[in-house]
């Protein structure tokens, strides 16, 4: 537990470890001044490609898990009982809120990313079309965060976030690293499409 400033996060962000850092404004905010012109239509884009690109995500790691994971990943992925942020705003929320909702709930996914990927390389390293589609979706998302990291610091003078990373699967069963990323994935296609609803037309030109 502890302040972690952003440009920290995003060094750990690859750590599939739990984490948390308070929510604070301040008068420094570092690299909002590296925001690029169309920073909002980028983030938009890679919202919208995560969320139509999920459920393909969660339906090739399935396939390439094998039974029983194929066959019973109702019961075997339910993600009940797996930590997963909170996310509890909706299009009537302050855009602030949902902004620093999105980046708790990316920086979440990142990290959990990184561990599911890391888990398929030793455990499927010739699945070649899972892996590219990990480390795509794993592109996609540091990409946004760098993004919402800009946009909370530009617009609010917010440069440091409350995120809680999930556990990791090290020291797992075999059974149990491939269980822990379907419960992740399973959950992340739940969510993004929720994610996606809210946000977007926070992210619409005015």
């Amino acid at each position: 537990t502890g302040v972690v400033p952003f440009m920290a996060l995003l060094l750990l962000q690859r750590r599939p470890v739990a984490g948390r850092a308070l929510l604070v404004t301040g008068s420094s905010c570092p690299g909002h001044g590296l925001c690029r012109s169309n920073v909002q239509e980028q983030t938009r884009r890679q919202v919208a490609l995560l969320n139509a690109t999920a459920q393909d995500l969660f339906s090739l790691y399935l396939k390439c898990q094998g039974e029983p994971f194929s066959s019973e990943s109702d019961k075997l992925c339910n993600p009940t009982g797996i930590f997963f942020p909170a996310f509890r705003v909706n299009r009537t929320s302050e855009r602030k809120e949902v902004m620093v909702a999105m980046y708790k709930l990316f920086a979440f996914l990142n990290a959990s990313l990184g561990n599911i990927t890391r888990d398929q390389e030793e455990l499927n390293p010739t699945a070649k079309e899972l892996l590219d589609r990990l480390h795509n979706t794993t592109k996609t998302t540091r990409g946004l965060i760098s993004n919402l990291t800009c946009l909370l610091c530009k617009n609010y003078n917010i440069f440091q976030v409350d995120v809680r990373y999930g556990e990791s699967s090290k020291g797992k069963s075999t059974f149990k690293k491939k269980q822990q990323g379907c419960q992740v994935l399973r959950k992340y296609v739940q969510v993004i499409g929720q994610a996606a609803r809210v946000l977007l037309p926070h992210l619409s030109p005015s």
